[in-house]
């Protein structure tokens, strides 16, 4: 008995390497890529003299050029393998990162958060996929491995904590010294994609004609099928875009209006970042528990009241509370989704099935960040933009309590 549960628990190890490695892929295309972006949106603005709107403009072109990414990544996966564009998207990202410190006007920093959204997506959707994979081998652990991967964004959240003001300060006397933490955050970009490409090797695309590239036969029949069943979680999942990118996008801004410091602001990210790592282990159960829309609708709704407590209060101890739930839920949402495609759909369309919630959820961030800085320039600034995310989180969470199972239990 005890010779068994070595064997097992050293057969674990392997999983868990894998899964913290390919974590990476999300820590690179959502944790820096995207999310460093509000601990920059304050200096840029006041440097640049951008509008809110502008300010929330530069995610919403990161979400385009993510939903361009999506839309692409299937047919880049049957051409080129899952763990190649992993590895190359990481790259690219990386690069694009870098390219952001070069230059001040808005229209070519519209285009370096296109692009680095397009080549974020390669990376998010391929990893997802490698560790949906990882999951069903280990499909005793599956919620815990697709958690780990996606808690990956709260290593990019709290490396950008520590990163971005630490850079910023010692820039403070260079003209757009901004910059320099782009810079930086592309070094640490780089960084992980050396970790990322370990993991890429350790698990390669095997049988990708089976996996990620289904024939056009059955393409044809089966995701049609699929989409309209999917549809009440597919709505979810839109709006919940468009309601969680406004808190990250502007909820370092609400912080900096409230007086908050500088030290407080990485204290606060950086806990977000914790605990967007430690929710992999808090929702594991619920994504292998249920099978339908569940996790999904209870996790949207906490997100709602995370969203709307620094509204209500300005006190530091609420401000922390919030980033912890925020941060402790946000990424399992997305989670819940790879979890939902596991659970119903056969491991040929993983990859369809996890593209199809990728463009939906990159769709609501196109709208997200644009609308809630609009809202933020009128009366009642940041903070009823914030309440504006919150209720659309919450309308999420009904979208997606009516998503039933595909199929019953085995």
């Amino acid at each position: 008995m005890s010779t068994s549960l070595t064997s097992t628990a050293a057969s674990a190890q392997p999983a868990l390497r894998l899964a913290f490695a390919l974590s990476m892929g999300a820590a690179v295309s959502l944790g820096i890529t995207r999310f460093s972006y509000g601990l920059l949106l304050p200096p840029m603005r006041a440097d640049l003299g951008w509008s809110y709107a502008l300010a929330g403009g530069m995610n919403t072109a990161n979400a385009v050029g993510y939903l361009i990414g999506a839309l692409i990544t299937p047919m880049l996966m049957r051409r080129f393998g899952v763990t190649r564009l992993l590895v190359v998207g990481a790259v690219l990202a990386s690069v694009f990162m870098a390219g952001s410190g070069f230059v001040t006007a808005a229209p070519a920093l519209l285009l370096q958060r296109l692009l680095a959204g397009i080549a974020s997506a390669w990376v998010f959707v391929a990893g997802g996929l490698l560790a949906a994979r990882l999951g069903e081998a280990g499909s005793s652990r599956g919620g815990l491995l697709l958690g780990i991967y996606y808690g990956g964004t709260g290593f990019g959240i709290a490396l950008s904590a520590l990163l971005v003001p630490q850079v910023l300060r010692a820039a403070a006397d260079v003209p757009h010294g901004w910059a320099w933490a782009w810079w930086a955050l592309a070094i640490a970009s780089a960084a992980a994609t050396c970790l990322l490409a370990w993991a890429g090797r350790a698990m390669p695309d095997s049988a990708p004609a089976a996996h990620a590239a289904p024939s056009s036969a059955a393409a044809a029949n089966a995701p049609p099928v699929a989409l309209r069943r999917f549809g009440w979680a597919l709505a979810g999942y839109a709006l919940f875009g468009m309601g969680y990118i406004g808190y990250m996008t502007f909820v370092i801004a609400l912080l900096r209006e409230q007086g908050a410091s500088a030290g407080f602001i990485t204290l606060f990210y950086a806990l977000l970042g914790v605990a967007c790592v430690a929710s992999s282990r808090l929702w594991a159960g619920l994504l292998d528990r249920y099978r339908g829309g569940q996790p999904q609708a209870l996790l949207n709704g906490l997100l709602g009241v995370a969203t709307l407590l620094p509204v209500l209060s300005p006190s530091a101890p609420v401000a922390l509370v919030s980033g912890v739930l925020f941060g402790g839920v946000f990424l399992s949402v997305v989670a819940s989704t790879t979890a939902l495609v596991r659970h119903n759909l056969p491991p040929a369309r993983w990859a369809q099935g996890i593209s199809m919630f990728t463009i939906v959820f990159a769709a609501g961030q196109i709208v997200g960040p644009t609308v809630t800085g609009w809202i933020s320039d009128g009366a009642g600034g940041l903070a009823r933009g914030l309440v504006a995310s919150a209720i659309t989180l919450w309308a999420a969470a009904v979208l997606a309590s009516r998503q039933h199972a595909l199929q019953e239990t085995p």
